[in-house]
């Protein structure tokens, strides 16, 4: 059976990652979260008192930034380097969250971030989640998803997430940056959080996680047998 890119979309809390970690495996694809990538260069910025409004910071900060993807052999997940370093954990506290959308917007860094998830994707065979990865990243994708979940739900499972992760935030304190982030996703001058009209929508909201995985596949390998 022919190898095809899986996109996957959608709002943050949706169980994008999560979802397209656990599709890779069962279809024995490479995975690729984009969402890390744009966070460790958050992490990068932060650590590193970049000016996000000077271009020339921004570019020249981008020179010295490599991300990779590592396999933990005792957790059995994909982990994010940032220079050689392990930041996976780091990535995910809140304090990246609340900042990694307006460092997304920044032209710059998504045109050399693109740049290198397209060239990721040119042996086929791989799962990518993110915002804009079937509208800008890859357009010909033979499988596009779009992931949606109520504004609530999204919510407690963000909190829960964090939580998982011995981070304690409050509720109230988790909807505000969902809200921002949303606006920002969406309204984003570069690449903007839209849904493609070629993309299948799953709402998460009353699926089990099984269920959205086995969607997904089940739609895989549907378009697969179509290329053969």
């Amino acid at each position: 059976m022919k190898k095809i890119i899986i996109a996957i979309d959608g709002y943050s809390a949706c169980g994008k990652s999560s979802t397209a970690k656990q599709v890779a495996s069962k279809l024995n694809y490479r995975y690729v979260d984009t969402g890390a990538m744009y966070r460790a260069v958050t992490l990068y910025f932060m650590e590193n008192y970049i000016d996000k409004t000077n271009p020339k910071s921004v570019e020249k900060a981008l020179d010295k930034i490599e991300i990779t993807f590592h396999h933990n052999e005792h957790t059995g997940q994909s982990e994010t380097y940032l220079n050689g370093l392990n930041v996976e954990k780091r990535i995910r506290e809140m304090e990246i969250s609340q900042n990694v959308s307006e460092v997304s917007a920044i032209k710059a860094v998504r045109i050399d971030l693109v740049k290198q998830q397209q060239k990721m994707g040119r042996s086929k065979g791989l799962v990518m989640d993110g915002r804009d990865i079937g509208s800008v990243v890859f357009p010909e994708a033979e499988l596009k998803i779009f992931m949606t979940a109520d504004f609530d739900v999204r919510a407690e499972r963000r909190q829960k997430e964090l939580f998982d992760k011995d981070q304690l935030v409050d509720l109230d304190d988790v909807k505000a940056n969902l809200k921002q982030r949303d606006t920002i996703d969406t309204t984003r001058a570069e690449s903007p959080l839209t849904r493609p009209e070629d993309s299948v929508e799953i709402d998460t909201t009353h699926m089990f996680f099984e269920e959205q995985v086995d969607r997904i596949v089940q739609l895989a390998d549907s378009r697969a047998i179509k290329k053969l």
